[in-house]
């Protein structure tokens, strides 16, 4: 099976976690794009879903899926998304569609947190992805040293502004031994919005498509 064959049978499966009713989350990028279109197939099943991204948002609205606001829903099932990188612990690597922000926001105000991605993303140790940091533009400067203080090589995404009008440096050669403690610090780094270190609030269930079916780690 291709990649993409992969992907889609994850995001596939992910839609068995659908619960009737319900505002879910939806996340950004390929893997969530096909969970986006699986999704259309039973959008009468759902109340609508609060998207992660302008991106993902108008994907649902093409589908004629209804998107809330988060302000404006009481609490969200289900949070559906893919990930750069995971491990057996369900911590993750997330942000390389520069959603990172918004995603870990949705992530943290769902119930529960279902990552799908297929095989190659699962690694014994996070961070040979480069992690990505969304960043307030005035103090990339002041933060790509703090970066190089914690060993990592920062690379800033030119020509790219997320969807909060901020910059995002992708860190390099970072050994993540501790993915709780490294997402603190550095969210502690002045000038940080947040990092894409998912370990603080992990994955509930991790999803993984293989050419021998799909594995759920929990």
């Amino acid at each position: 099976m291709s990649q993409d064959e992969l992907k889609r049978a994850v995001a596939e499966a992910a839609l068995d976690y659908i619960q009737v009713g319900e505002v879910i989350g939806i996340g950004t990028g390929s893997t969530a794009n096909y969970f986006i279109d699986g999704l259309a197939a039973i959008k009468h099943k759902i109340e609508g879903a609060v998207a992660s991204s302008v991106a993902s948002a108008e994907r649902l609205k093409g589908h004629g899926i209804p998107v809330f606001e988060l302000n404006d829903v009481a609490g969200i099932s289900v949070y559906v998304d893919g990930a750069d990188e995971a491990t057996r612990h369900l911590h993750l690597i997330k942000g390389g569609g520069g959603a990172l922000t918004r995603e870990k926001i949705v992530a943290a105000a769902s119930r529960k947190f279902v990552c799908i991605a297929d095989e190659s993303k699962l690694v014994g140790r996070l961070g040979k992805f480069p992690l990505p940091v969304e960043v307030i533009p005035m103090a990339r400067s002041l933060v790509a040293r703090e970066m190089v203080k914690l060993g990592g090589e920062p690379v800033l995404r030119e020509g790219f502004t997320t969807d909060n009008g901020n910059v995002i440096l992708d860190v390099h050669n970072l050994d993540i031994l501790d993915p709780v403690a490294l997402e603190e610090t550095m969210n502690n780094i002045t000038g940080v919005v947040t990092n894409g270190l998912f370990a603080r609030r992990p994955a509930d269930v991790l999803l993984l498509g293989t050419p021998g079916g799909i594995q759920t780690l929990e």
